[in-house]
């Protein structure tokens, strides 16, 4: 899957800034979780269930 390159930002973005215009510290580790749980690789069991359904129709 992608990384955060590929997150497209929203217009909020800006708002949830401090006055001095950094992010708060947590949001970096919550950053790093979220990439490293899109990076993981798609399951054989639930790909295999894409399959089915992509054959269904």
């Amino acid at each position: 899957m992608t990384g955060n390159k590929d997150v497209k930002k929203t217009p909020n973005d800006s708002d949830k800034r401090s006055p001095e215009g950094k992010r708060p510290d947590w949001t970096t580790g919550l950053r790093q979780l979220y990439d490293s749980v899109v990076e993981e690789p798609l399951p054989d069991s639930f790909a295999d269930l894409l399959s089915k359904f992509d054959s269904e129709d």
